[in-house]
């Protein structure tokens, strides 16, 4: 059983709160709309783990010459393809219900299951072969971080900012920038053939390009928020952001493989500076 839960990499799935974004920004984290977001972070959540369960599968060769993929549930034989196989028709049909559910009785937009699909679609051709595209790779995997915000606003029927868009958009083209360097760093390009195509100016010029788009879109967001003349005390969650990618960009450039949850499960002060900011926004947007 323990082998299963982490084979769907369970810890992933904090990459699906983005769905919370829209809800939280949107100073209805309060409503009962809270409850409609719970449900689609557990239906998009077992649809990542059938990704993730799928990339495992094809890559079982690739990642037994990897040192640390080698000790994946699947990769070290802990557990069977046929297992393998049967959690992932198991789990997309799980998901796919639930998000159904949340249409018939809880007036879920009704593309939600549409975007569900198209996630699902997408990332099966990254598994397929799309990963060894260079910059195609990053595209698929930037795109999954924006899904999941796009996601969360149509479930509970709140539009998407387009500052907050193009904030999480580059944020995102970053974190999958970084996650690819260090990748070419430590591993040459063993470990994945999109690598052997990449170099290391030309992932170190784009990441820090899309960082710094990053931080100019967020604070045009706040500004946006705020507006260009108020005493909103939003625009000082700025500083917390600039530690919070600082303290992230020292990390990937030390011996850090660059996955983004690693990174930021492994370093007590950047996910407490996270918590941090979560909190800070919570009393700029809902009680200042």
């Amino acid at each position: 059983m323990k082998d299963c839960i982490k084979l769907m990499r369970v810890k992933h799935w904090i990459k699906n709160f983005l769905i919370f974004l829209p809800l939280f920004f949107n100073k209805q984290i309060f409503s009962m709309k809270l409850a409609y977001c719970a449900i689609a972070f557990i239906a998009f959540s077992l649809l990542a783990s059938v990704i993730y369960i799928n990339n495992d599968l094809k890559d079982i060769e690739e990642d037994k010459k990897h040192p640390t993929k080698k000790n994946r549930p699947l990769a070290s034989g802990r557990v069977s393809k046929k297992t393998a196989v049967i959690m992932m028709i198991v789990l997309l049909l799980l998901s796919i219900g639930i998000n159904i559910i949340g249409i018939t009785s809880f007036n879920f937009d009704k593309a939600s299951i549409v975007f569900l699909l198209i996630y699902l679609i997408i990332n099966l051709g990254y598994s397929f072969g799309l990963k060894n595209i260079p910059i195609v790779d990053l595209i698929i995997l930037a795109f999954g971080f924006i899904i999941r915000v796009l996601y969360g606003g149509l479930v509970c029927n709140i539009p998407i900012s387009n500052w907050l868009f193009l904030t999480v958009l580059s944020m995102a083209f970053y974190l999958g920038l970084g996650k690819r360097r260090n990748e070419l760093k430590k591993n040459s390009a063993k470990a994945r053939k999109s690598l052997a195509k990449y170099n290391m100016e030309f992932l170190d010029k784009n990441m820090y390009m899309f960082l710094g788009m990053t931080l100019v879109f967020y604070c045009l967001w706040v500004v946006g928020i705020t507006g260009f003349v108020g005493d909103s005390p939003i625009i000082y969650s700025t500083l917390i952001v600039f530690f919070i990618v600082m303290k992230y960009s020292l990390i990937i450039e030390g011996n850090s493989l660059g996955d983004p949850v690693e990174v930021v499960l492994n370093d007590k002060i950047l996910m407490a500076s996270i918590v941090v900011y979560v909190i800070l926004m919570g009393v700029f947007l809902y009680i200042l």
